[in-house]
């Protein structure tokens, strides 16, 4: 059942690699050219020989930055303190507002159990449901029960 398989491996061919001979670069030759004077039509000598003519492009000059008064550094550092300090004023505003708020909330909670427990109690003293002990008084009938420790 367990047959051995042979693999056939092929024979390992290496290849070398081929250097690349850099190009030759000949310096362009200089054109001549009038002193204060650029001509309307430019001619450049690439380094293979060939000659690219063009019109002649004068570089764009930046428009003049206008002067910005300097602001000092105390005024920034004012103005920075300034802005901080209203935004400490908003939150302690915040703050307080929240705490005036939990305040009202945890007194209505009391007030709640308050007003739910003595309603519970109010219903255990009113309840006519039957008496566990105690003295029990019929005026009418005038039975008197009593309660009786014993100890």
């Amino acid at each position: 059942m367990n047959e051995p398989t042979t693999h056939r491996t092929s024979p390992l061919v290496v290849h070398e690699p081929t250097p690349i001979t850099p190009a030759t670069v000949h310096p362009a030759p200089l054109v001549p050219v009038q002193p204060g004077h650029v001509p309307a039509v430019a001619s450049v000598v690439l380094p293979d020989g060939r000659v690219v003519t063009g019109y002649a492009i004068e570089p764009a000059k930046p428009e003049p930055v206008a002067v910005k008064p300097v602001v000092s550094r105390a005024a920034v550092n004012v103005a920075l303190g300034g802005v901080g300090f209203l935004a400490v004023c908003g939150g302690l505003l915040l703050l307080t507002s929240f705490i005036a708020a939990l305040t009202a909330f945890v007194t209505q909670l009391i007030t709640l159990a308050a007003v739910i427990f003595g309603g519970w109690i109010a219903v255990q003293v009113f309840s006519a449901s039957g008496h566990q002990g105690g003295t029990t008084v019929n005026i009418r009938k005038a039975v008197f029960k009593r309660n009786h420790f014993h100890g």
